[in-house]
């Protein structure tokens, strides 16, 4: 007698529902900003958007090479500190040599050094990427301030603070800066090689290696990447503020990660997508945009930040345990 097993079949999702959780993000997002600019004064002034989209110029520029470091399974601490030091040191090359070339030069050259550092620490010396990271964000600060012996460098040089403050159809060149690296990155990741092998390393980092990739090289790219990014955000910062600041950017690499994570770059990486860290930049500045409107004290601003930040990684947590039971 023959019998037959019937084993249950796999539940289907409906193209509504995959489309739903995909853009979920961003439905969130589309509904809280709609629920501020009709509740909160001001909000949705054409002055305090541009201003918000200029608030989240330095996390997003930064966030783009912040999401390439966690798809390969890695992190960099010491993005703020390298912030600090490449404002700190563009405006002292420019002060002694009145050169904008020379600062921005120089400042991209040191982010550069401290980017491949990091990377070579990481992938080749096999030292943890929080306590490399860490050790570096130590040191970079440290050489800020050593610098410019605890004092902020003023800037002068209309030149080089047009490279913060000018325009170009009516919204602020760190704007367009910010735009075009999401577009970059974005093309980078999707239709590259080298994205391609990020995601890979990040996914399984022996896998990779057998299939070929060079994995310790790439990730040397992907930090040196990294410290180039941060330096120019360190450099437009340092221009609109029109001072290279030592103690610029405490704290910036939590609100990086945070909005990363928020964007649905997996922590456990090979995964992440560039539309979501755009996302995720956008709430992050939105929550601060908000609290200051509301004249929130700063304190409260900084429990808050946390608050977002631990959300964060629970919400990367669940995702990953549901896609694992999956």
């Amino acid at each position: 007698m023959n019998t037959t097993t019937f084993l249950p079949r796999p539940a289907m999702t409906s193209p509504a529902r995959a489309l739903l959780k995909e853009h979920s993000m961003t439905l969130g997002y589309a509904s809280l900003f709609v629920v501020l600019a009709l509740s909160v004064e001001n909000f949705f002034s054409a002055a305090n958007i541009v201003g918000l989209l200029l608030s989240v110029a330095q996390i997003g520029m930064v966030a783009c090479t912040m999401m390439l470091c966690l798809a390969s399974r890695d992190f960099d601490l010491s993005v703020g500190s390298t912030i600090a030091f490449a404002g700190v040191l563009g405006a002292m090359v420019l002060e002694r040599t009145g050169s904008v070339a020379a600062a921005i030069g120089g400042g991209l050259a040191a982010g550069a050094l401290i980017g491949a550092g990091n990377g070579v620490l990481i992938a080749y010396l096999r030292v943890n990427a929080l306590i490399a990271t860490l050790a570096t964000m130590l040191m970079v600060r440290g050489l800020a301030f050593i610098a410019s012996q605890g004092q902020a460098v003023g800037i002068a040089d209309e030149s080089f603070i047009a490279f913060g403050d000018a325009t170009l159809l009516g919204l602020p060149l760190p704007i367009w800066v910010t735009a075009l690296c999401f577009v970059v990155f974005g093309v980078l990741l999707n239709h590259t090689v080298f994205g391609r092998n990020t995601l890979a390393i990040g996914g399984n980092p022996e896998a990779a290696r057998l299939a070929g990739v060079r994995v310790e090289r790439l990730r040397v790219w992907i930090f040196l990447l990294q410290g180039v990014v941060t330096s120019l955000a360190g450099l437009i910062l340092s221009a609109r503020i029109t001072s290279g600041q030592p103690n610029a950017a405490t704290g910036f690499e939590l609100d990086v990660i945070s909005a990363c994570v928020l964007g649905g770059v997996s922590l456990q990486g090979g995964k992440a997508r560039i539309f979501g860290v755009v996302i995720g930049v956008l709430i992050m500045g939105t929550v601060e945009n908000v609290m200051n409107l509301l004249n929130v004290d700063a304190f409260y601003q900084y429990l808050v930040r946390g608050l977002i930040l631990l959300g964060a990684v629970l919400l990367d947590q669940l995702k990953t345990r549901g896609e694992r039971r999956a």
